[in-house]
């Protein structure tokens, strides 16, 4: 049988949210095939307001703009970068030494001081001296995008026939990361066989993309054959991570993406993928359910938050 021709699709949320039987049966379908085929989708109809994106972008160009010396202040030795500013190519891919040419802010889940995990997230970090709305506009984002990315799991959970909240009860107060990433001019900085951000696969669950200030982004598609997939004005581009396809047993990968270099080295960056994450003592672990007959776990149990410092040691983080 012909495997099915190449395509990211794009659901409508509010098909799953508001439409009848039928059309969030659509929307499960649609959704789940397109991960399990490009590990890839694309998001509209999604209630991430144009204002908060674009605030987040305004408040990501004001700080990098800083001086060096003023952006580092917010560096936090021993972290892995869970908090604040990481300096420009401190990260590289699993397999790449090279450092990405790429410097980025985090912003993480927000606790109250009674909260079992407020000691083990820590506190985040806001430049409101210099930027002052940071973190108005950037932990706006941070909801919104939560809020979809539940959905979304939730309708995948119901994709895959695992119960509707099997997945997106994970991320419930969960470890996820809204990562403001500023790409420079190449003029203005280069790492020699450097590139923005070097093929590789995402650590979490899923991840959301509200669209970059530029193209560049790309996957690999089951075939090898490298494809731009930026999201239009508007949409929300999605893709499953490693913690995801662990814990589904590969039924649905996580797929190979980068951000190429420029041909125009003038040219500047933005872009702020949420990582969604679980809550540090999920474990990953197949459901039974899901296992055909003979089918064995290709993965032993792991905490998602073992698995996450495996793998920030593999990228220079830790």
């Amino acid at each position: 049988m012909a495997s099915p021709a190449f395509q990211v699709e794009t659901v409508h949320l509010s098909q799953f949210r508001e439409g009848t039987a039928k059309d969030r049966a659509e929307f499960i379908r649609v959704l789940g095939d397109s991960f399990r085929h490009t590990g890839f989708v694309k998001v509209a109809g999604h209630q991430v307001k144009p204002t908060d994106v674009e605030g987040a972008y305004s408040a990501a160009r004001a700080f990098f703009a800083l001086p060096e010396e003023a952006k580092r202040r917010y560096l936090v030795p021993g972290s892995g970068g869970a908090r604040g500013f990481t300096a420009f190519g401190s990260e590289h891919a699993k397999d790449n030494p090279v450092g990405d040419l790429k410097e980025f802010w985090h912003v993480g889940q927000e606790l109250p001081a009674e909260h079992p995990l407020k000691a083990a997230y820590g506190d985040n970090l806001w430049p409101e001296a210099e930027v002052p709305g940071f973190r108005a506009h950037t932990l706006a984002l941070y909801r919104a995008l939560e809020a979809c990315a539940g959905t979304l799991l939730e309708a995948l959970a119901l994709y895959l026939g695992l119960p509707e909240r099997h997945l997106a009860d994970m991320i419930t107060d969960g470890n996820s990361i809204l990562r403001i990433i500023h790409y420079p001019a190449l003029r203005d900085r280069y790492i020699p066989g450097g590139v923005r951000s070097s093929a590789h696969e995402d650590i979490n669950l899923i991840t959301l993309l509200p669209a970059a200030t530029d193209s560049g982004l790309q996957l690999l598609d089951r075939n090898g054959t490298w494809r731009a997939v930026d999201g239009l004005a508007g949409e929300i581009v999605a893709d499953a991570g490693d913690m995801l396809s662990r814990h589904l047993n590969l039924k649905i990968p996580s797929t190979t993406h980068r951000v190429v270099n420029p041909d125009d080295p003038e040219a500047v960056r933005y872009s702020m993928p949420f990582f969604c994450h679980p809550r540090p003592e999920v474990v990953l672990d197949c459901p039974e359910s899901l296992l055909e007959p003979g089918e064995a776990r290709r993965f032993e149990p792991i905490t998602a938050h073992a698995f996450l410092l495996q793998r920030l040691r593999e990228i220079g983080l830790i």
